[in-house]
């Protein structure tokens, strides 16, 4: 892997389950990832399911990995360990206490001895804070965090989202954590420690109550304090019976409703220009659904699609996981691959979720068996630390002076500029006057969205004709001197605008080109459209967002974003590490990024475990009883995870009982007679005290007032001078000793900077500019600027 973008970056891996997934991302990058076991192996090695015996959560985390056995009982050992750690440049622990712990340090002191060091801890709800000793299971994030006042009925039991999904999004986040203080450490030569909190995490990038949420939620952040959180919208994405199983529509833009009216067969009830609209289309959702929902009926799932396709409607099949899995699309591309991970023979696993100069950078080799590799490193550092200027070492942030050219739109877009804007780069976001970003599409009577406000603040806009001869050609003088391109069009749009990756590489072969789209670049499904809510139904995950009351054809995915923040985190990872390499090698390269894999990857476990079943391998499915249960109040909730004979015997303790049933449903009757007549808060503080995961349903008014969340001060307020009140945005990825908070510069008004960039960036005298725009091939925004 000495070819790979973090070859020669040391990583050591003292944690478990919390962590795994960080480094094994890293490894996938090509970072030498050595994972310190005590003799008899990780205790995440059991982590359920298993499939034959092995761990699949384990087995999938730790892939690419090495592994070593030190004994924290041996004083050479704990010696050993301490000087091993002063030699690498990345070092990753997980839970309370760490790993290191048991070696007599903490990962608080590595960072101080050796500050070099770029220290990562992940932990339920962080270090400090009146929650910090608190136990965090993945549905108890998924109440904290709102996801779960966000999915399921619009009364009644909410709903869980898939197992899993949110401990992965934590992994994601912490990832580009450490990366970003990573790569300050290669400019500025000091490290940092990352006190990174599960929870926090998932608050910015999965469902964000206060990120950009898209227009499924956009009327909803119109009142925060008066939404009270449960989903209205289940129908704006809708899905439709058909002949052998369900389809999934997603119509958003005028072009893609006049498809669909056309495959209506041109209804005069529908014929009113309006209806262009999605809100006025919502009015009339009835109706409309009723009459697609007629002509979807008779078809099959794969004749829809094809029509479709045709029409230029969005839609996909609403699949199952097994189907999914079966599919070419992810078989031809390599997202999909057969791996020997078990002692049952090989099985179709999640392959990776980069694609990196159309080779993908993930699964090579299997989890390590505990203790075959020595406490050694394969290779030299890839690059020694900058002798670093002591003055403004404080004041540094990863990218500053880094340039990066956005055409990134709507959440995954424009969410990755953001992530670089918030650490320094300069971004300067492209903007068309033809076709806005849909994420600028405000409520009546606002001139900005929410939205936009927090996904492009420290961002500057260049309003820009790309298709115009003259503004390509400003267009190239902008990408000569610019770091990194980012997009994320339909595949082949950027060639259709002259400016395909081989033209960036000859106008600059520097330049890092970071893509993103539905379903790849490559495979028979590159050329769908896709939104996130089609690519949940291709993959299998729509199914998986099911409730137990409801039956597993009632889906609840409808008014989530998931994986669109996600993507742009995974891109913005797999960008940074291009650039590392980059930096290196002077070489650039063209990352792409599908959000279908991401989604894979996110639940490979789950996916590899219906593998398994399929394959009728011997499966051991988790015991644990993750349920939600009503409190006392108008709709209150809460969650709580009995994982373990200890947890039945604690919680049957609290509730004043000698046992608890062993029936699941039976079990959740019985806890749910409890639970109703306790306040949510109340039910959390009495089962954390003993031990057990548990937590009150959070909605995005409570957010701010959580003791934990306001404690760790993971919000701030931002001031836009376009809106009354202050918005609040998070502060940073996670509190770091060594960088600083975001600036919060306003987010900009469309052609805002057009004047300043050509000025200073392309350097055009004034007359040029007003021509440029006299002509059409620019634009300025004609008030003031923010």
């Amino acid at each position: 892997m000495s070819s790979a973008p973090l070859a020669g970056v040391r990583v050591l891996d003292f944690g478990g389950g919390e962590s795994d997934g960080v480094t094994r991302l890293l490894a996938d990058l090509g970072a030498d990832v050595l994972k310190i076991e005590p003799p008899g192996g990780s205790p995440a090695r059991l982590q359920m399911p298993m499939v034959e015996g092995t761990s699949i959560p384990f087995a999938i985390n730790n892939a690419n990995k090495r592994s070593a056995v030190l004994d924290p009982e041996s004083v050479a050992d704990r010696k050993r360990l301490v000087e091993f750690a002063g030699t690498a440049d990345i070092i990753v622990d997980g839970g309370i206490p760490g790993g290191a712990n048991a070696f007599g340090t903490s990962f608080e002191v590595l960072a101080q001895r050796f500050d070099h060091l770029v220290a990562l801890s992940v932990t339920d709800f962080g270090s400090t804070g009146p929650y910090a000793t608190w136990r965090a299971s993945d549905a108890v994030l998924c109440g904290l965090s709102t996801a779960l006042s966000r999915t399921g009925p619009a009364s009644g039991t909410p709903v869980l989202p898939p197992g899993g999904v949110a401990s992965a999004t934590a992994v994601v986040q912490a990832t580009w954590a450490v990366l970003a203080a990573y790569y300050r450490r290669l400019r500025c030569g000091k490290g940092d420690y990352i006190d990174l909190s599960r929870l926090e995490a998932i608050l910015q990038c999965f469902d964000p109550p206060f990120g950009a949420q898209g227009q499924a939620a956009s009327g909803q952040q119109r009142n925060l304090n008066s939404w009270r959180g449960r989903p209205r919208n289940q129908q704006i994405y809708p899905i439709f019976p058909c002949k052998d199983g369900y389809v999934r529509i997603s119509v958003l833009s005028p072009r893609q409703w006049r498809g669909m009216r056309a495959w209506l067969g041109e209804p005069d009830q529908f014929a009113d220009p309006r209806f262009e609209s999605v809100a006025a289309r919502y009015t009339v959702s009835r109706e409309l659904n009723a009459a697609i929902a007629e002509i979807f009926a008779p078809e099959t799932m794969d004749d829809l699609v094809a029509e479709g396709q045709q029409r230029g409607v969005p839609l996909a099949a609403v699949l199952t996981p097994a189907e999914a899995l079966s599919t070419e699309h992810f078989r031809s591309t390599g997202a999909l691959i057969d791996a020997e991970i078990t002692a049952g023979g090989t099985l179709a696993i999640p392959a990776g979720p980069f694609l990196i100069d159309g080779r993908r950078a993930g699964y090579v080799r299997s989890a390590p068996s505990p203790g075959v590799d020595e406490t050694a490193w394969l290779t030299e550092r890839s690059a020694s630390p900058a002798a670093a200027d002591t003055n403004a070492v404080g004041l540094f942030r990863p990218f500053d002076g880094m340039r990066i050219i956005d055409l990134g739109v709507i959440v995954a877009g424009g969410e990755l500029g953001r992530l670089f804007a918030d650490l320094g780069a300069e971004v300067i976001k492209v903007e068309s006057a033809d076709y806005p970003d849909g994420l600028r599409q405000a409520m009546p009577g606002e001139v900005m969205s929410r939205s936009w406000a927090v996904t492009h603040r420290n961002q500057r806009s260049i309003g820009l004709d790309l298709r115009h001869p003259s503004g390509a050609d400003l267009f190239s003088r902008l990408v000569a001197e610019a770091d990194a391109v980012f997009a994320n069009f339909k595949p082949g749009t950027l060639a259709s605008l002259g400016f395909s990756y081989e033209t960036l590489r000859n106008l600059n072969p520097r330049i890092v080109l970071a893509e993103s789209s539905a379903f790849g670049a490559t495979g028979p499904w590159s050329t769908r459209m896709g939104y996130g809510p089609l690519v949940r139904a291709a993959t299998g995950i729509t199914r998986m967002w099911t409730s137990e009351h409801s039956g597993h054809d009632t889906f609840y995915d409808a008014t989530t974003v998931f994986p669109d923040h996600v993507v742009a985190r995974i891109t913005a990872i797999a960008a940074l590490a291009a650039i590392v390499n980059r930096d290196r090698t002077g070489i650039g390269a063209h990352v792409h990024i599908s959000q279908a894999e991401v989604a894979l990857n996110h639940l490979a476990a789950e996916y590899v475990v219906e593998a398994a079943r399929c394959a009728q391998l011997e499966v051991a499915d988790e015991t644990a009883v993750h349920a939600v249960y009503p409190c006392r109040g108008d709709d209150e909730w809460c969650v709580i995870s009995v994982q373990s004979d200890l947890d039945r015997t604690a919680l049957a303790t609290v509730m004043g009982r000698r046992s608890l049933p062993q029936e699941r449903s039976e079990l959740i009757d019985t806890v749910a007679k409890w639970t109703a007549g306790i306040d949510k808060n109340e039910v959390a503080n009495l089962l954390q005290r003993v031990g057990m995961s548990a937590a009150p349903m959070l909605r995005v008014d409570d957010v701010l007032t959580d003791p934990q969340i306001a404690f760790r001060n993971l919000f701030t307020d931002m001031v836009h001078p376009l809106f009354d009140t202050p918005i609040p945005t998070e502060t940073g990825f996670a509190p770091n000793t060594a960088i600083p908070p975001a600036e919060l510069r306003p987010a900009p008004m469309p052609g805002e900077h057009t004047h300043e960039i050509c000025h200073k960036v392309l350097r055009l005298d004034a007359d040029e500019i007003d021509r440029l725009i006299a002509e059409g091939v620019m634009f300025t925004h004609q008030g003031r600027s923010l």
